[in-house]
């Protein structure tokens, strides 16, 4: 449980609320109609798409998201999931949160919340990385044959 907690507060209130901040806290009524539709259409979907996948992930994989490099935060996956969001990704929750920080980047308009997303863009790689080293541990040639098959994250 505490790792969807931590997931929450770091990646759904934390780097947005990061964006914010350095973009100059922007007045939410002086964003652009069309950019504050696009944005939230983006967010709402990138949202739905995580959250989808960590229910299957429960469900389905029996486990937690959150294992951070390498250290098992809450109880990790008992099974492999390749089908729901994760047959054609990988990583269909952090696909997902991606969708929702591009969003939020349209929406704020501005280039220092881009570099935000840059940098948790370079930090989650190291993490994806550190995973996949251990799927291929937990999951042998069956991980293999679905990385083989499947896209990193879309």
């Amino acid at each position: 449980m505490k790792g969807y907690f931590l997931g929450f507060i770091i990646f759904i209130a934390g780097i947005p609320t990061l964006m914010w901040w350095v973009s100059g806290m922007p007045d939410i009524s002086v964003i652009p109609l069309v950019r504050m539709c696009v944005g939230t259409v983006l967010v709402l979907s990138g949202l739905a798409l995580s959250v989808w996948s960590i229910v299957y992930m429960k469900r389905v994989g029996e486990g937690n998201p959150f294992d951070a490099m390498g250290h098992e935060v809450d109880p990790r996956t008992r099974h492999l999931m390749t089908e729901g969001p994760y047959k054609r990704s990988r990583n269909p929750m952090l696909s997902g949160t991606y969708i929702y920080y591009i969003g939020i980047i349209i929406a704020l308009w501005n280039w220092r919340a881009l570099l935000v997303f840059a940098a948790v863009f370079v930090f989650m790689m190291f993490q994806v990385r550190s995973e996949e080293k251990r799927l291929e541990t937990d999951f042998g040639q069956e991980y293999l044959n679905y990385k083989n098959n499947t896209g990193r994250f879309f």
